[in-house]
């Protein structure tokens, strides 16, 4: 079993870090997931940096910047990560866009995700109608999980076929915004949560796009299974350094 439906399996609601690849500094990845993983972080989705990002707010694009100065590349990011499943245990996920995957190469990207023990994909601008009919046997071949993603605007009929399409979790997007927009949920976003959780969907939902600490967790947790936070630990790491990651963690907890 995928190490993401094992880990939903969990009678837990879910923390699940973003960081970027290469940020702040190029070989720091791996000791990322790693601190991560021992502060308890039930999953890690590893951004792949791209000069233009669709759906990140200033603070992820700006590490993105950043990590593309370094000199992170996906070539750079699979070398850094052949040896990760030697320490690391908890589901890795790429975040990116299609492009560089697609300059890759759409299998062989596949086949190295699987080589280094990477669980899943995010591909924000991947049409749903395209992934299944175009790479969906690719990446089942691989052992890939893709999380499609949901907004507020998204009709009941296209929600209950992403969820059809899915065989993970369901990223659901808590507002029609960047990432690192919000600093709270209000009646409006609870509404959606609830709205969603009533449809029962087959594929558990994980909010991410602003939460930040550990009121937003509880909310956004109410009604799903987890919760994901990328600009706020990318700030935190930015201003404290990625050695003292726990107390952030121990702090969304």
């Amino acid at each position: 079993m995928n190490r993401i439906n094992q880990k939903l399996a969990e009678d837990k609601k879910l923390l699940s870090i973003y960081f970027t690849a290469g940020y702040p500094n190029v070989d720091d990845t791996v000791t990322i997931i790693e601190n991560l993983e021992k502060s308890g972080v039930d999953m890690i989705e590893i951004g792949l940096p791209f000069s233009d990002p669709l759906a990140d707010g200033p603070t992820i694009q700006a590490s993105s910047t950043q990590a593309l100065k370094n000199g992170m590349t996906s070539e750079l990011l699979f070398e850094q990560l052949k040896d990760i499943r030697k320490s690391v245990n908890i589901p890795l996920i790429i975040m990116g866009y299609f492009n560089p995957m697609f300059q890759y190469g759409i299998e062989a990207f596949c086949k190295k995700c699987e080589e280094v023990g990477i669980d899943g994909l995010i591909i924000p601008d991947l049409p749903v109608d395209v992934y299944h009919s175009d790479y969906k046997s690719i990446f089942e071949k691989y052992g890939l999980i893709n999380v499609l993603l949901i907004t507020p605007q998204t009709s009941e009929e296209r929600i209950r076929y992403i969820n059809s399409v899915s065989n993970g979790f369901i990223y659901m997007v808590s507002s029609a915004s960047v990432t690192g927009g919000n600093s709270g949920f209000g009646d409006e976003q609870t509404n959606y949560f609830k709205r969603i959780a009533d449809m029962k969907l087959s594929n558990p939902q994980i909010v991410g796009f602003g939460i930040s600490n550990n009121e937003t967790f509880t909310q956004a947790t109410q009604y799903g299974k987890g919760a994901i936070i990328g600009s706020a630990f990318i700030k935190y790491i930015s201003n404290n350094g990625i050695n003292s990651i726990d107390s952030f963690i121990t702090s969304i907890r």
